[in-house]
């Protein structure tokens, strides 16, 4: 780590060009060793103004709104592989200017729009391989009555002529391990599919830049299905592109005790900044922070919003926390900036980048306009 945090406002979102460039280039390695197509989440990952650092390894990107899909075409400079639980009429048209690729969660779906599909767009269909290790249900798109993907038995014997391509998407922030067990399964339930397309599209979740992760194991498995059946491959990470690469930048404004439990009251929220932390949940690093421990200045850390459960905690700290004091969250850049809102009207955190040249470059600043703006 190479940031000086003093020379970053608070609160502020801040990437480090450096370690975005890691993740990419082991990210352009698996797509050429695996022989693969690997394109950008912007579920996962939309700072849009770091586009032309991506591009320079990963040119070609996944939606699933119009909105993604005219960012893919605005500022990756390229069609979206577009894919939505639901297209809407009034939108349809302006999708398919923005997409090359179009995946449909349904065969009414399909049938809706299929007279209005350029035959330029190659057409997938989502399928539900009803394996995951998803352990949190809200993330699950394989739990029992799930609305996302076609069961095999949904499926006529021979797909609709337009169909090109197979999409699952099973995985969260995973390892090609669960990749193996959820091909196995996908495999098994599709067999009959997979020789009548020409692409197989293997959804987001693979955490390709995780320490530890098993690149070998996942280029194998690539490399063997396409021998197997001919066919291309697509993976659409989006956390794997900027997972550990920044920072969420907070301070303490105030300090508050009750019942003997001490919280630092903060300029940023948990529930508009970093809601996966309460949604998931999970209990974000802190740096120079402690676990807990007896005899050390323990702290909850509270957010700024109205919200009664806006707090997580405990961290412990070598010395007292007083006002001013700088809190750095870790990993706060994928599946946290493109997930924050403006509830409650709270001061939402800048973004900005350390570049490679070690310099703090502010991208964007946010204000009341901006808040009023979506009431409009």
């Amino acid at each position: 780590m190479n940031i000086d945090f003093s020379k970053i406002p608070s609160p502020c979102y801040v990437i480090d060009e450096s370690l975005l460039r890691k993740n990419l280039e082991k990210i352009k390695a698996v797509k050429e060793e695996a022989g693969i197509e690997i394109i950008l989440a912007f579920k996962g990952f939309a700072m849009w103004k770091v586009f032309p650092i991506i591009r320079e390894y990963i040119q070609n990107a996944t939606a699933s709104s119009l909105s993604e899909a005219r960012l893919a075409y605005e500022e990756m400079k390229t069609k979206a592989h577009t894919y939505a639980p639901v297209y809407l009429e009034d939108e349809f048209e302006k999708i398919s200017e923005y997409s090359n690729h179009i995946t449909f969660n349904s065969l009414s779906q399909l049938k809706k729009f299929e007279s209005r599909i350029n035959p330029a767009i190659s057409v997938g269909l989502r399928v539900n391989p009803e394996y995951s290790e998803v352990g949190t249900d809200l993330y699950n798109p394989c739990s029992p009555g799930s609305r996302l993907g076609l069961l095999a038995e949904q499926l006529p014997d021979k797909l609709p002529e337009i169909v090109q391509g197979l999409h699952f998407h099973a995985l969260c922030e995973s390892g090609s391990e669960t990749l193996e067990k959820t091909l196995e399964s996908f495999e098994k339930k599709f067999e009959k599919f997979i020789p009548q397309v020409k692409w197989v599209n293997m959804g987001g979740g693979h955490l390709i830049t995780r320490k530890n992760y098993n690149v070998e194991l996942l280029v194998d498995l690539l490399k063997k299905f396409q021998k197997k059946y001919n066919i291309k491959v697509i993976l659409e990470p989006g956390a794997a592109f900027a997972w550990e690469t920044g920072y969420l930048v907070s301070s303490v404004q105030d300090i508050v005790e009750n019942k003997g439990i001490k919280t630092a009251l903060l300029d940023v929220s948990f529930t508009a900044h970093m809601p996966d932390c309460l949604e998931m949940p999970y209990k974000p690093r802190i740096i120079g922070s402690l676990e807990p421990t007896p005899g050390k200045p323990t702290y909850r850390m509270g957010g700024n919003s109205c919200l009664a459960g806006d707090f997580m905690g405990d961290w412990s700290f070598e010395n007292e926390l007083k006002e001013g004091d700088k809190i750095i969250f870790e990993d706060m850049i994928h599946y946290t900036m493109v997930k924050t809102s403006m509830f409650n009207g709270v001061k939402h955190p800048s973004m900005g980048i350390w570049t490679a040249e070690n310099e703090f470059k502010l991208l964007r600043e946010f204000g009341y306009e901006d808040y009023k703006g979506r009431m409009d």
